[in-house]
């Protein structure tokens, strides 16, 4: 989730305002832990449709990760 918000240039601040959850919600779910972070399934949803309609594409396959969507 970083990287995704990283290539669309958010803040956590931002992204937490602007998918209406919390900026520690955004700390947790970004930190390093090796166990997924506890948040619902609808924040994970608020999250990834503010970062999609940002231009992020989440991939998976043989390429993990986040890009930017081809235009």
């Amino acid at each position: 989730m970083r990287a995704a918000r990283a290539l669309i240039g958010l803040s956590q601040a931002e992204l937490a305002r602007r998918a209406g959850v919390s900026i520690p919600t955004i700390k947790r779910c970004e930190s390093n832990s090796l166990r997924a972070p506890v948040v619902s399934a609808e924040t994970q949803d608020k999250i990834r449709a503010v970062l999609e309609s940002g231009g992020v594409e989440f991939t998976n396959g043989n390429q993990p990760g986040v890009r930017l969507r081809r235009s």
